[in-house]
């Protein structure tokens, strides 16, 4: 017990013994005697403090250490073992110190993975500067506002509140932490672009640099959304993948923004153009990120994903973002002349594609933003109540997304055509490609929905050819030049959009009231209503149904599937579990809605048919993939180089 309550003591100054190390290494820049020090000392020391002090509090909730009010507020003695880990990020104080862990890792990354990049000392220095000043502003934040090991001494509770119910589901258990390293990866890409600025030393090399990194992240991010959306269409009943909820979006902004930051980068290092441009998404890239965490810890927001936070916490992360916006334009006003260098290259070229793309890309994100954050402004300045909801976002998002998909099959194929023009060769095979391309995306586009689907829906038409467009495009270029990275990346998102518009186009919902061995139908299935049975969990109880699932046509039995309704006593939460039967081309999704009142017997029950919508996550994860062998080639780039400076 007395080392129960001295551990968290210990934890508390391990955060402030790392809030020193932070700054340390924030003015190493200025004095000589911590420039002298090794780089990889400061970062690995304020790496392994922080990893401690995750650990204990992660020991505070596994051995039910309830005089931590982080501890006490968010987890319970019956609570499986697996979701008080969970717990440990589930609220806002864990989820900041497990920024700060990411945020230390990846510093630590940086000096650690320099034998591969050679940074110039002077460049290093700078980087881990910028990256130890963040560290400073979320340890201060930490410390200040969101204590995670604060306590509830000596009125020690016998019992804790329990772990949010809409957190208690496995799939929490690794996206918080995927999420995470890509929100916090974004910041060594804006440490380097500001220490390049901060040093008026800008040249390719940096966007080599930069790359990886933002790879990195972008993989992270590219994941850690897709399990997003897998857990919304698990946990929250309703039967969709995304809802435009402003959570939602701010972890898409920061996305749209690096993926624009990846393509520009890559002009950047091949045809040394793009820099003003590129230093300036990696500065927005990370400011998106921080924006992120403000909208989502500032209690301004209403969402299954946002926490609480008293009033000054909104106040700190919004004058922490304005200093960072600051000082990051600042620098770049300052040196944008060192930066921009006119280029010209033909109309017809990957570098003109590539900039559209960039455009449209970093166009879409303005929307979007613009969505989120005009309810809240009109609101601070109380000019009324406005709702942005999904139509606006659909609508925008779509228009704008038609040409960048447009576009993203044309750019691999093109050749770069910096200072010259297309030959009559070039255009003659680029004139071609394009004609089949299109000519089989279009045939393919009509065809597959009328053989499979049974009719042709307009905006699933436009939506599979376009899907085909890309598919079939980055196939010839695959075969034409071999690139995994772009081969996956784009093969994903042709195959994410097709599993966006079947299922958006051609899902069919049921709302019904059904009691026991009742029968209902499903497009070619029969749902049976077979039995509904008491439910005892570790920290609830509830109800658990049988349904069974046949072909119509042959009666035969597809699957059994068993949807809950649980009752959480302590947070007096009734949730509901939906139970799905997956396949590649379909889903069964069955809620079990609310009793009929008046009545013992009678349940609303909610049915789903779902074609291709486990494509949509089967894209993300080939997406993944596509950034995983780019990072793999980048590597090997780097290998070569380093062994022929060896030689």
């Amino acid at each position: 017990m007395t080392f129960n309550l001295i551990l968290p003591e210990i934890g508390h100054f391990l955060l402030i013994m790392a809030l020193f190390i932070a700054f340390w290494m924030g003015i190493a820049p200025f004095v000589s005697k911590v420039r002298e020090k090794h780089p990889i000392v400061l970062p690995a020391t304020l790496f392994i403090l922080i990893l401690i002090a995750f650990a204990i509090l992660t020991f505070c909730f596994l051995s039910d250490n309830f005089s931590v009010k982080y501890v006490a507020e968010n987890s319970s003695i019956n609570l499986p073992w697996w979701y008080k880990i969970c717990a440990v990020w589930g609220a806002h104080e864990g989820s900041i110190l497990l920024w700060i862990l990411v945020l230390s890792g990846w510093t630590l990354a940086v000096t650690v993975f320099n034998r591969w990049y050679q940074l110039p000392e002077n460049m290093l220095i700078r980087t881990l500067s910028v990256l130890g000043w963040i560290a400073v502003g979320f340890l201060l934040f930490l410390l200040l506002t969101s204590n995670p090991f604060a306590r509830l001494l000596p009125n020690i509770p016998s019992n804790g509140q329990d772990l949010n119910p809409l957190l208690q589901d496995i799939g929490f258990l690794f996206h918080p932490p995927i999420l995470y390293m890509g929100y916090v990866g974004l910041s060594v890409p804006f440490a380097l672009a500001i220490a390049s600025l901060w040093l008026g030393e800008w040249n390719t090399k940096w966007a080599g640099w930069a790359r990886v990194w933002t790879l990195s992240a972008w993989c992270f991010l590219t994941i850690g959304i897709t399990l997003g959306s897998w857990w919304a269409y698990r946990e929250l009943g309703w039967g969709g993948f995304w809802f435009w909820d402003p959570v939602e979006n701010a972890s898409f902004m920061p996305w749209l923004s690096a993926t624009a930051l990846l393509h520009s980068l890559f002009v950047t290092e091949k045809r040394q153009t793009f820099k003003a441009w590129t230093t300036f998404l990696a500065i927005i890239s990370f400011v998106l990120s921080l924006l992120g965490t403000f909208l989502v810890r500032s209690g301004i927001l209403t969402s299954v994903h946002a926490f609480a936070s008293d009033p000054s916490r909104g106040l700190f992360m919004l004058i922490f973002l304005f200093i960072v916006v600051l000082i990051a334009m600042i620098l770049f006003s300052w040196r944008i002349h060192r930066l921009q260098k006119t280029i010209h290259y033909a109309f017809l070229s990957r570098e003109t594609f590539l900039m559209f793309n960039n455009i449209l890309l970093f166009t879409i994100m303005l929307t979007i933003l613009l969505g989120t954050l005009y309810p809240l402004i009109m609101q601070v300045c109380h000019w009324g109540k406005l709702s942005v909801g999904a139509p606006y976002f659909n609508t925008v998002f779509s228009l704008l997304m038609l040409p960048v998909l447009f576009l993203m099959a044309l750019g691999p194929l093109t050749p770069w055509q910096s200072f010259k023009t297309f030959n009559a060769d070039q255009s003659q095979d680029f004139s071609h490609t394009i004609q089949l391309v299109f000519c089989l995306s279009l045939i393919l586009g009509l065809l597959l929905p009328w053989l499979f689907l049974g009719n042709i829906h307009p905006a699933a038409a436009i939506g599979i050819f376009l899907s085909l467009w890309i598919i079939i495009a980055t196939g010839i270029m695959h075969w034409k030049k071999r690139h995994w990275g772009v081969f996956f990346s784009h093969l994903g998102m042709g195959v994410a959009l097709a599993g966006i518009v079947v299922s958006s186009s051609y899902s069919l919902e049921r709302t019904l009231i059904m009691s026991e061995k009742d029968v209902a139908t499903l497009g070619p299935y029969l749902i049976t209503f077979q039995s509904l049975k008491t439910l005892q969990g570790p920290n609830y109880s509830g109800l658990i149904s049988t349904f069974t699932i046949q072909k119509t046509e042959t009666q035969k039995l597809i699957s059994t599937i068993h949807p809950e309704k649980r009752y959480y006593p302590i947070q007096k939460t009734v949730m509901t579990e939906a139970a799905i039967d997956p396949g590649i081309f379909r889903d069964i999704y069955i809620a079990l809605g609310d009793q009929v009142q008046n009545n013992d017997h009678d349940w609303v029950i909610r049915m789903y048919y779902k074609p291709l919508v486990r494509w949509i996550w089967a894209g993300g994860f080939l997406i993944l993939l596509g950034g995983l062998c780019a990072i793999k080639k980048r590597f090997e780039k780097l290998a070569r180089a380093r062994s022929n400076m060896l030689k």
